[in-house]
């Protein structure tokens, strides 16, 4: 499984841009040898930019935002998600009340999450692209959004929830990839190291 990112990771220093423990979790998953260090970026939709635009940018930037302090034997891995309801983009929760009301806007409906994936080296983006997945929230009460939102765990994360933990409860289902909702799709990111590797061929 994922022979690119093994063989890319078995040519260069492979480092995580993200300070996730989701995206750490399902790197490691595959038995892959990387570092990880957490970019420092300011997440600032600009005017006129759409959901996903906004997500392949960031995930951009957080990849050279690391790659720039390396050498050229060495490649960032950069992620962005986003929750994006009906053109609305639902970024992490500011507060308790920002959560409250994020997870009742998502209550019943269906929302897309967009995982965005770059990988840079020193000052160039090499490869970047994103993965969309459906997401069908059930309907949820007032005093569930609560209590979980009591839990702690909606609060570091885009759309207010965690798919993989105490919030797997708020999906009745979901058409796509979980990966991408987690946070890291790890075929389309096996697809960009095949891209960077057969570039380094001709090369």
């Amino acid at each position: 499984m994922y022979p690119h990112l093994h063989k890319l990771a078995a040519s260069y220093r492979l480092i995580l841009g993200s300070g996730s423990p989701r995206r750490f979790e399902l790197l490691t998953e595959l038995g892959l040898r990387f570092e990880r260090i957490v970019p420092d970026l300011h997440e600032v939709m600009l005017p006129d930019e759409s959901p996903y635009a906004f997500a392949l940018r960031l995930a951009q930037d957080k990849a050279l935002a690391v790659a720039a302090a390396t050498d050229d034997r060495t490649i960032v891995i950069g992620c962005d998600t986003i929750v994006v309801l009906e053109s609305q983009v639902l970024q992490k929760p500011t507060d308790e009340n920002d959560a409250e009301r994020i997870l009742s806007l998502l209550s019943g409906r269906d929302h897309v999450v967009c995982s965005a994936v770059a990988l840079a080296q020193q000052n160039r983006v090499l490869v970047a692209d994103y993965e969309l997945t459906r997401v069908f929230f059930n309907p949820i009460t007032v005093s569930q959004i609560r209590d979980y939102i009591t839990s702690g765990e909606p609060m570091d994360k885009a759309g207010a929830y965690g798919i993989q933990g105490m919030g797997a409860f708020l999906v009745d289902r979901i058409e796509g990839n979980l990966d991408t909702v987690v946070g890291l799709p790890r075929t389309l990111l096996d697809n960009l190291a095949g891209q960077v590797l057969s570039c380094v061929s001709r090369d």
